[in-house]
């Protein structure tokens, strides 16, 4: 038998590598700014590249993305090799993937907090960034693919298969959800409206979550958990089991992220019987990783890489039975927009990802570098201090959700709510805030930690070289199955009937949900008093976009008692034909802003913007304070914008567009007049007409301001209705 020699391309993984950690500095950094901006929410007053809105999406992006992107990059690519014992395809596609995914991280990084979003929750990046990362993620999985096709390994490992669901599933999600039309080079509509685009995003949203940071991770679990306990996996059988079931059932539970909201009852249960059902997979995987270290329990309480594993999967287990738990529709009316889900989240990234990354880490670094890791006892901090970091976010987010549901849904005994002020339940949960900052700070103390620890390891280990290995060459592989073969064991052989087979699987879930809503017209009737957004409220829709104030707003009542008598009228699927993009949120920070419209004078939405403390004390809302600069906001493309919207269905006139810039005016000047009527801003406003005569400075009159065009769509939000509330 021929035998083979070739080298293992190790310097991709150590690219990947340095580039998780750095970027994971950076994303967490960038999330404790935002923890420590709940607190003191003027922190970067008046600075619009450092707002909450603009950097949330930023952090969100960083970790997902930049942190464990580049870690499931370096994992896969360092075991892809030795599973199929064979060097990637080609060293220019490995360069191609590793450049352009940090470029498109860098692009991220200076688009999000210049306000160019298109506000999806995952998917926040604008069209050029999309194509983008669509092209790397192709060139990604080309060269896995023919990695696979050139091995010298017979059979195609538990860990593959995982590896091939997350290129596929993935690839189909990102192109289906980034479908947009451009506006310019920045700014785009997604092509889906109001509940047909909420449908595609947390079918996206979910299984973005579901296959990108869970079943690569479960790949990498079963390369990197049995080398590091050296032992091997628990059972074959199980892990069959585990993979065909889990990428079954996982595409079908997106909407368990929108019950009791306009999306239609039927694709509602559709997503709760199908997360309940994805206990079981999950589960399996839990108990095949943890199992895998029977008879070796003694070696985890030594080794810092064994117990960042156990705690990871036991995040994993913990994660995967809370979902299906928030998809019952009665517990889900209890934490949906609350800091429970905020805890959920972050029980699967930082111990999920994050202690599974930080101890494939711990494994790679000591053995590409040919050395001992550093310090064992400062990994053991790492360990120690990390999993204090985590308890201490958790507990206080799920007191907090908690905390906000009792109060949101709270009567006294003559039938009114009992803390009718949404600020009551900010003011209760602020010690939270602040015991959630504190174990944000010690998670991230440990990665310093890993910081220090890697860069000790490399300083006193050898240079990251290609590693020498040598296989027998793989003869020929009969496309029929052996005589007493499985039918599985034959799949393993065929990897690319193995992802057809992948692909129909995942392709199922998608088709039987997303077609009947997006064609079947009946599903989502329109209401004839709605109408689309007047030039400038289009233009303040955009500005609300910009500034991310989805993040902290939803705009979707439920029909509880509690929340029609908090907020109005429950939301029908009707009113949202003309949202492009959806903006429903997921998150009450502050209330729930779907039917204020006319509830406050344009005076107090003028105050509140500048100075939220100024009209609601006690609030932890930011200033937008330029919005209210003494610039001409930029509305160039108002025509384009209301040509585009006609393009996806939204009943603009060619009249419409043609006389958009006359609409603006006469709206933006009753604005304007009508701020008038307040003492305190006319003096104001003469006042700051005199500072810029004094500078020599073009003054702009108040009805060319941004603040009118944002203050314009607060206003006409939930207006097309009648509201109950109003009767």
């Amino acid at each position: 038998m021929e035998v083979q020699q070739f080298y293992y391309d190790n310097k991709i993984v150590k690219k990947f590598l340095y580039a998780s950690i750095l970027f994971g500095a950076v994303g967490m950094l960038v999330g404790l700014l935002l923890a420590v901006m709940f607190i003191f929410p003027n922190l970067t007053d008046g600075i619009p590249y450092l707002s909450f809105g603009r950097l949330r999406p930023l952090h969100t992006n960083a970790v997902i993305f930049a942190f464990v992107g580049n870690a499931i990059f370096a994992g896969i690519y360092y075991s892809l090799q030795r599973l199929c014992k064979s060097r990637m395809y080609s060293n220019v596609l490995s360069s191609i993937h590793f450049y352009g995914w940090q470029l498109i991280i860098v692009a991220a990084a200076i688009t999000l907090p210049l306000g160019f979003t298109s506000s999806k929750e995952y998917a926040e990046l604008e069209w050029p960034i999309d194509i983008a990362i669509a092209i790397v993620w192709v060139v990604f999985g080309l060269n896995m693919i023919m990695t696979i096709i050139n091995r010298r390994e017979r059979h195609i490992y538990v860990a593959i298969w995982f590896y091939l669901a997350t290129f596929v599933t993935v690839a189909v999600l990102h192109i289906f959800n980034s479908l947009e039309l451009p506006v310019s080079a920045f700014k785009s509509y997604s092509v889906y409206a109001g509940v047909q685009d909420a449908l595609v995003q947390w079918w996206y949203g979910h299984n973005a979550v579901a296959f990108f940071l869970t079943t690569p991770f479960l790949g990498l679990m079963y390369y990197f958990l049995p080398k590091a306990a050296n032992r091997p996996i628990y059972s074959y059988r199980l892990s069959i089991i585990h993979f065909w079931s889990l990428i079954f059932l996982y595409i079908w539970a997106g909407p368990h992220h929108l019950l009791y909201t306009a999306l239609p009852e039927w694709a509602q249960n559709l997503g709760v019987v199908f997360s309940v059902m994805l206990i079981a997979p999950s589960w399996g995987g839990m108990i095949n990783g943890l199992l895998t270290l029977r008879g070796a329990w003694d070696k985890v309480r030594v080794d810092p890489v064994l117990k960042f594993f156990v705690v990871g999967i036991t995040g994993y287990g913990m994660a995967t039975f809370e979902g299906p738990m928030l998809s019952l529709k009665n517990v889900n009316a209890i934490a949906h927009y609350t800091d429970w889900i905020i805890a959920h989240v972050h029980v699967g990234a930082l111990a999920w990802n994050g202690f599974m990354t930080f101890g494939m880490i711990y494994w790679l670094i000591p053995r590409m570098t040919k050395t001992e890791l550093y310090s064992r006892s400062l990994a053991n901090f790492h360990f120690w201090i990390g999993t204090l970091g985590i308890i201490l976010y958790a507990i206080p987010m799920y007191v907090a959700g908690f905390s906000q549901h009792l109060m949101w849904k709270d009567f006294d005994p003559s039938g009114t709510l009992k803390y009718g002020n949404f600020l009551e339940t900010v003011t209760a949960i602020m010690p939270m805030y602040v015991m959630r900052a504190i174990g944000g700070a010690l998670y991230l103390v440990g990665l310093f930690v890993l910081i220090y620890l890697v860069y000790k390891t490399v300083r006193a280990g050898k240079p990251v070289e290609d590693e020498l290995a040598e296989a027998p060459a793989l003869t020929k592989i009969s496309a029929h199955r052996l005589k007493g073969e499985g039918w599985h064991t034959w799949l393993e052989r065929r990897p690319i009937q193995f992802t057809i087979l992948t692909t129909i699987a995942i392709l199922i879930g998608g088709i039987v949900q997303i077609i009947p809503t997006i064609f079947v017209k009946s599903n989502i009737p329109t209401i004839a008093s709605v109408k689309p957004y007047t030039p400038l409220e289009l233009e303040g829709r955009d500005l609300y976009i910009r500034e991310g104030c989805v993040g902290c707003h939803s705009q979707m009542i439920r029909p509880f008692r509690s929340e029609v008598e908090r907020y109005g009228e429950y939301s029908k699927s009707g009113e949202y034909v003309y949202d492009h993009p959806f903006l429903w949120g997921s998150k009450r920070t502050g209330p729930d802003l779907f039917r204020v419209g006319q509830r406050y004078s344009d005076n107090w939405h003028y105050n509140h913007m500048y100075d939220p403390q100024s009209t609601s004390p006690g609030s932890i809302m930011p200033g937008y304070k330029w919005l209210f600069d003494n610039k001409e906001a930029d509305y160039s493309t108002i025509e384009k914008k209301m040509s585009v919207m006609q393009t996806l269905g939204v009943p603009y006139t060619d009249e419409d567009i043609a006389n958009a810039r006359e609409s603006m005016r006469i709206q933006s000047e009753q604005i304007a007049l009508n701020l008038e009527g307040d003492p305190d801003y006319k003096a104001s406003y003469q006042a700051s007409q005199q500072i810029a005569l004094e500078k020599g400075q073009e003054f702009v009159p108040m009805s060319k301001r941004e603040i009118v065009a944002m203050i314009a769509y607060l206003q006409r939000l939930g207006t097309d209705i009648k509201n109950r509330v109003e009767e």
